[in-house]
């Protein structure tokens, strides 16, 4: 089945969760989080997929806002760093500002030259995700930007997955799905879209029943992969 819907995650495949803290660090205003940036974004971007996925696996469901948010407190403390009230809020406040990787406009671009669907697939709440797309400039690059707020559960739960095909009246076989989190990609192949693992850092591959069809270093080669299949 030929491939005529693109759908990938947000946070970390199309924009840099790591932003935040590299933005920070350059700035003379936060001395403290010049040296220890990378470990400070490194942990939040862990605990903050640690905790949605007990939250899906407990049924505690919250708005990822607050995940992050515990998220964030907890990378603070892991680098001494919990007493700095300013530091907290500014890197709030560039979370939701945060930018997407250079290839991303020309390679959305390309889908839509294409006459491809284009959308996301997100954790992120409605708020967060649309604050992404505006300040990343690609709105009009997207149909459809999708949040499990709808059904209120994180990723990798199925129902998260079924809001691709209700959004747009596609079949599974026919979504290429793209993400940058291996358990992610490797999800939905066990759901049954054709998938994309965007391993920007060389990690190995997660062990779980299903594996991604794809593996890429960056996002510039989807256009021609979509074609491909």
């Amino acid at each position: 089945m030929a491939i005529d819907t693109c759908i990938f995650d947000a946070y970390g495949t199309l924009f840099d969760v790591t932003a935040a803290a590299r933005q920070v660090a350059e700035d003379p205003a936060f001395p403290a989080l010049s040296d220890g940036w990378a470990k400070l974004a490194a942990d939040w971007r862990e605990k903050q997929l640690q905790y949605s996925w007990i939250r899906a696996i407990t049924g505690e469901h919250t708005e990822f806002w607050q995940v992050t948010n515990d998220a964030l407190d907890y990378a603070l403390e892991a680098s001494g760093l919990q007493g700095d009230v300013d530091l907290r809020d500014r890197l709030r406040k560039l979370y939701w500002e945060l930018s997407a990787y250079p290839e991303v406009p020309d390679m959305l671009g390309a889908l839509k030259d294409a006459e491809l669907a284009t959308g996301i697939l997100s954790n992120g709440s409605p708020e967060m995700l649309q604050s992404a797309v505006q300040s990343a400039g690609v709105g009009r690059l997207l149909d459809h930007v999708l949040s499990v707020e709808s059904v209120g559960v994180f990723k990798p739960a199925t129902k998260v997955y079924d809001l691709v095909n209700r959004a747009f009246g596609c079949q599974a076989g026919n979504v290429l799905f793209v993400s940058s989190n291996g358990w992610d990609a490797a999800a939905a192949t066990g759901y049954g879209f054709a998938t994309v693992w965007v391993n920007r850092a060389s990690v190995p591959m997660d062990r779980l029943p299903w594996t991604p069809q794809h593996v890429l270093e960056d996002l510039s080669g989807i256009p021609d992969l979509a074609a491909s299949l």
